[in-house]
């Protein structure tokens, strides 16, 4: 098999407020857009939206999306916390913060319940270091 693609599509119960959240927090283009699908391209990176009760949804599963978090892993994550806090008036839902399993980061809600965590990698501490995979 030759993988060509793989990007997360969230159904959401406003398809055009959560493209613009995504446009805005993440500099994302618009790449493809209808009322009920939204796709979203940075380089290589891709978030697509769908509307919730879309009819491409199967049935019993037609809902918007629930304990999902999307992670971003950013060069500066103060960078990054300053300016989506500060004049994008983005609340933290988790303070910035260093973790010891090498991560600083820090958590603002998106639209429909998504968990946005925008992350800097952090050497860990000697007891997260040997859960790491060598390179």
């Amino acid at each position: 098999m030759s993988l060509t693609s793989f990007y997360p599509v969230l159904m959401s119960r406003d398809v055009g407020a959560a493209a613009s959240f995504y446009r805005s927090a993440l500099d994302f283009a618009v790449s493809f857009e209808t009322d009920w699908y939204v796709s979203l391209r940075r380089g290589t990176f891709e978030l697509a939206l769908l509307a919730y009760d879309h009819p491409t949804v199967p049935e019993g599963y037609r809902m918007p999306p629930g304990g999902v978090i999307v992670n971003v892993e950013v060069d500066d994550v103060d960078e990054v916390h300053a300016r989506l806090t500060g004049e994008g008036g983005l609340e933290p839902v988790l303070p910035l913060r260093d973790e010891d399993f090498g991560q600083r980061h820090f958590i603002v809600a998106g639209p429909d319940g998504v968990l946005l965590d925008v992350i800097s990698p952090i050497p860990p501490s000697d007891e997260f270091r040997g859960a790491y995979a060598d390179d």
